[in-house]
């Protein structure tokens, strides 16, 4: 049984190498030149890059289970629970306003929309949901905007189009974020972090607490491992079945993209969780571990960090010169792409690596 005060090192593990995993796909040598899985689908489809984000929110909503149910039980009151999720929540925004400002803090072409904003608003909704409403509630909310956004995507017609329109840019959510989005969006006309596409997005969040309340039951821990991944299995069939539909799409984060996404974070954990707490075949879990204590902190540095690193001002760009003195002992210039993202994600490894071992967690 898992105690609202037990650990899983294989959920904390899955948390860092997952922003590992955002680090390496960030910043590669060239963005000319990279590898097919490590970019995103450029609209319709998915590929391997396109579940890191989903499996993060999935993620923020397991911790939301686990943390909130200790609190609660531990007699904490629920307007002080309220102060400090609202306080976090804004405190993540604002942090993701100002990577959007670095380095030029140009206020009047301001990008409101980013990955850090999204988050703060899913953990802020998910958080109050998870301490007002139980599983159920929460299933069927998750299962109601799916189902809402579908519809609204396919059937309400784009304003000037006069028809529905999936299009990039043209769609109902790109239209709705022109005129609910203040500042530039990061795609001209539209946004993939944008206002009406959080709404699947806090579904993802959903699922992770759905998770979180599994592993909080009184099942045995061998029962736990089986369910989460019996679970994943038909989320990811009833995904791809609906994607016949309406396409999986993370830009928009179509709802069969939240459920492919979503039920392969529960396979995946369950599967982590079965070998890692079960097994205790531990060996390599360290790493992330490191990485994900201080999680968002490291995305934060990684982003500060590239202002040196890419920067054309320094020796030409540190990344310039990696991919020619790689290139000019024959290296594909691919293969030296990936490896400087690859170095990349080490040398952000060095600082969470001291924050963890002077056990200092930054909580945004």
């Amino acid at each position: 049984m898992t105690t609202q005060n037990a650990r899983l090192i294989s959920l904390d593990a899955m948390r860092g190498f997952t922003i590992a995993a955002m680090i390496l796909v960030n910043y590669p040598g060239t963005w000319d030149h990279v590898y097919g899985p490590l970019l995103h689908a450029s609209w319709n489809g998915i590929t391997v890059t396109d579940f890191i984000y989903p499996f993060f929110l999935f993620i923020v909503g397991v911790s939301i289970a686990f943390a909130y149910t200790k609190r609660v039980r531990s007699g904490a009151p629920k307007g002080d629970l309220y102060r400090k999720i609202v306080i976090r929540a804004i405190k993540i925004f604002v942090v993701g306003l100002f990577l959007n400002l670095i380095p030029h803090f140009d206020f009047s072409d301001i990008r409101v929309a980013g990955v850090l904003q999204r988050i703060a608003i899913v953990f802020l909704v998910c958080a109050f949901l998870f301490l007002n409403t139980g599983w159920k509630t929460q299933a069927y909310l998750g299962a109601g905007i799916l189902v809402f956004y579908w519809l609204a995507m396919t059937l309400i017609p784009t304003p000037g189009y006069d028809k529905a329109m999936l299009e990039p840019g043209v769609n109902l959510a790109a239209w709705m974020d022109t005129y609910i989005l203040p500042g530039k969006m990061w795609e001209g006309t539209w946004d993939p972090e944008g206002f009406f596409s959080t709404l699947p997005a806090l579904v993802t969040g959903i699922l992770g607490m759905l998770a979180g309340h599994l592993f909080l039951s009184s099942k045995t821990s061998q029962e736990k491992a089986n369910y989460l991944m019996a679970i994943g299995v038909p989320i990811v069939l009833l995904g791809l079945l609906w994607a016949q539909v309406f396409p999986i799409n993370k830009h928009l984060w179509t709802s069969p993209f939240t459920l492919v996404t979503g039920g392969a974070a529960f396979i995946v954990l369950g599967a982590t969780y079965f070998l890692v707490d079960i097994l205790g075949k531990k060996r390599g879990t360290s790493v992330g571990i490191i990485f994900g204590a201080n999680a968002i902190t490291v995305y934060v540095l990684a982003d500060i960090l590239s202002l040196i690193f890419y920067n054309d001002q320094i020796l030409g760009g540190l990344n310039n010169q990696f991919l020619l003195a790689a290139t000019a002992v024959g290296m594909s210039i691919k293969l030296a792409s990936m490896l400087y993202a690859i170095l990349y994600v080490g040398i952000n490894f060095i600082p969470a690596y001291l924050l963890f071992k002077r056990n200092i967690f930054i909580k945004l």
